[in-house]
């Protein structure tokens, strides 16, 4: 049997090592908490700090005229980042990565520099979308033609962004045209009410294909490139 003095000991040596992680415990759910609930940490304190330099860029200097930007929105996995592609660079891509955050391509056409600005379309990354109008020139507004249950869902957020600048001309493009079961530019100006649009708005509905396989790509995206740079020199 071990002595009493020695039980003593071990039992005080417990305690402590008890008292010790119970307090390393306490200390790494403080941090926890706070990376949560700080707006300053986590996913919305890296995105927020994202936003902040993105909307803080400027117009490169002595370029003002000749600078334009193009706002690329619409719903994750409408094909935003496939449409920068192709308008960028005539390579074929089998795969292209979806957009978490910001994306963006640089064009040189007609004496225009232009920058095409996609951001992500996941819910979480909607509610700041309406950040980026105010520099935009145009806004190009991607849809999901083939996707029709989520086509009330990018009704809802397109004409709440128009909401937002009764002006600013749009361009909607019908994408995934290659799809057998992708609605036409007809049904799709139905279904996303843009005969409701006011006079004031330059407005374009273009079909488009921007994927690999798809046949339509180099003519269709083409003619959006062409479409962008004659309203940019208008401008």
């Amino acid at each position: 049997m071990a002595p009493t003095g020695a039980l003593r000991h071990l039992s005080l040596a417990l305690g402590a090592a008890v008292a010790a992680l119970g307090s390393l415990l306490f200390i790494a759910l403080k941090i926890y908490f706070r990376d949560v609930n700080d707006s300053s940490v986590g996913w919305r304190g890296r995105w927020e700090q994202q936003l902040a330099v993105e909307l803080g860029r400027k117009t490169p200097k002595g370029d003002d005229e000749h600078w334009k930007q193009v706002l690329v929105l619409g719903l994750d996995g409408a094909g935003k980042s496939s449409i920068l592609h192709y308008v960028s660079s005539t390579e074929a891509k089998r795969c292209i990565s979806p957009t978490e955050g910001f994306n963006s391509v640089q064009l040189q056409d007609s004496g225009l520099q232009v920058d095409l600005l996609e951001v992500g379309g996941s819910q979480n990354l909607r509610s700041y979308w309406n950040h980026f109008l105010s520099k935009a020139h145009i806004l190009v507004f991607v849809v999901d033609a083939a996707d029709s249950p989520r086509l009330p869902a990018a009704r809802q957020e397109l004409h709440c962004l128009l909401a937002e600048d009764s002006q600013l001309p749009l361009i909607v493009l019908a994408n995934k045209q290659d799809k057998e079961d992708a609605l036409s530019v007809a049904e799709l100006q139905k279904e996303l009410a843009l005969h409701t649009l006011n006079n004031q708005r330059e407005f374009f509905l273009l079909p488009t294909s921007a994927t690999y396989a798809g046949l339509g790509t180099a003519n269709s995206v083409l003619h959006l490139k062409n479409l962008l740079i004659k309203l940019l020199a208008q401008i």
